[in-house]
């Protein structure tokens, strides 16, 4: 059953109609691009990434641990996209962009399979013969995406410096986590991770939070969500004087940060930039095989890590990525007791932090002739 009725849909913030309909048609215009590659007439979009990102950012889901309650079909036709009744008028009226065509299905039917039947239908195939050229194409983001992500991290790191500034030694990780929890449900957005690890948890890379007390020193880290783009930032906090040992391997965690950001510029790629931040443990007073105790980052977009830098990434093969201009990374070095992660914009004229509060302490770190303010561990 195809529905024609369209509520007031939900606009991103700043955006005029025209900007929605540029963006749309631009994304409209890679993906034809791969199926003219592929030979197909068609391609059903199912994971929560491409969806995310064709749609503009729209919450496809009601459970965070359950598959998308939508799915796309992307045609040389139109665009057209399944629903189930029961979503339908709460997904057009609050979620989907103008230009979608509604396709309702009964709320017992998978919209998946009905999307990939379309496409079938229509000469094409599922979202997984396109998937690494899905990845590219939304890899290099369109000035509304970069002015949705800014906004966002402008929130979160602004939600970090309140909330961390007001923690205390006694508090338990589980009740900073609680906090920033709440803090992110309110700025609009979705708390995809939320850890929290103090100083008697300092072995833990990801530290799911517990009812430890924070102690001396204490690491969190957040992934939030919002207009489907995930924001990644870690921020350290220390109550008392640091000790010499601990400025010391902060500020080397910091280069080797810089290290995989001097290779992520526009025509590298990043095969080229895992290998130049994994030397750069070594070079910095680091054990030679200290990334190999915890991923190290990579693209940052509309999932976790678009992808997941990783060894075995092969450019005489084609499994490389290409990396292009406005690509945003969340690079993830980190040692023992110490870490740095931020979303940063690698734009034409260089680099923008998006996850940074002009009220966090920083520290200038040079990467690739221009300064960047890092951040420094907040002392209380």
């Amino acid at each position: 059953m195809t529905s024609n009725v369209r509520l007031s849909p939900a606009e991103a913030p700043g955006a005029t109609s025209e900007e929605h309909a540029d963006e749309h048609a631009e994304k409209r215009l890679r993906v034809l691009a791969l199926l003219d590659a592929e030979g197909f007439d068609a391609v059903a979009l199912t994971s929560p990434a491409a969806l995310a990102w064709y749609l503009e950012g729209a919450r496809t889901h009601v459970s965070l641990a359950a598959p998308p309650i939508v799915a796309a079909v992307v045609s040389r036709g139109e665009d057209r996209v399944h629903v189930t009744s029961n979503e339908a008028h709460r997904l057009v009226g609050e979620e989907l962009p103008a230009w979608a065509h509604i396709v309702e299905h009964p709320w017992h039917a998978s919209v998946v399979a009905a999307a990939e039947a379309d496409a079938r239908d229509a000469g094409g195939g599922p979202e997984s013969r396109l998937e690494d050229g899905l990845r590219a194409a939304r890899q290099e983001l369109l000035p509304p995406e970069v002015g949705r992500f800014r906004e966002l991290g402008h929130d979160v790191a602004r939600l970090l410096t309140q909330t961390l500034a007001k923690a205390s030694p006694e508090d338990t990780e589980r009740a900073l986590a609680a906090r920033l929890t709440a803090g992110i449900v309110e700025l609009g957005a979705e708390p995809v991770v939320v850890l929290a690890g103090g100083e008697s948890r300092r072995m833990a890379r990801h530290p799911l939070p517990t009812s430890a007390p924070l102690g001396n020193r204490a690491m969190v880290v957040v992934c939030a969500r919002r207009h489907g783009l995930i924001l990644n930032a870690s921020r350290w906090i220390r109550f008392g004087e640091r000790p010499a040992s601990e400025l010391d391997a902060d500020l080397r965690i910091l280069r080797v940060e810089a290290a995989y950001l001097e290779a992520s510029r526009p025509g590298s790629s990043l095969a080229k930039a895992f290998a130049s931040g994994i030397a750069a443990y070594a070079e910095n007073g680091f054990s030679p095989d200290e990334w190999t105790r915890h991923h190290q980052g990579g693209v940052a977009g509309y999932a976790g890590r678009d992808p997941r830098s990783a060894p075995g990434i092969d450019p005489a093969l084609g499994t490389d990525v290409r990396l292009g201009t406005n690509v945003a990374f969340a690079w993830n070095p980190t040692a023992l007791g110490c870490k740095v992660e931020d979303t940063i914009l690698s734009g034409a004229s260089g680099f923008e932090v998006l996850s940074l509060d002009p009220e966090w302490p920083t520290v200038a770190v040079d990467v690739a002739g221009q300064r960047l303010d890092r951040p420094d561990v907040l002392e209380l």
